[in-house]
């Protein structure tokens, strides 16, 4: 698996934890709501921008994405 398959996983698990759905966490970080499916499938190769939306979005911190 590589670091985008292993972000991806990271970004759907901690979403789900949070009870959020694909489109509600898409809004809360301000990225389009088609762009998050493919960062949770690895698709996407994210920008350090991105990532931090995400992790303001999800209310952890940026180290937290990267954790296994």
């Amino acid at each position: 698996m590589d670091i985008k398959q292993k972000f991806g996983l990271k970004i759907k698990e901690l979403r789900k934890a949070k009870g959020l759905s694909q489109e509600k966490l898409a809004h809360l970080a301000d990225i389009d709501r088609t762009y998050l499916p493919t960062i949770e499938k690895g698709e996407r190769n994210v920008s350090i921008e991105v990532v931090e939306k995400l992790a303001k979005a999800l209310d952890v911190k940026i180290k937290d994405l990267f954790d296994e």
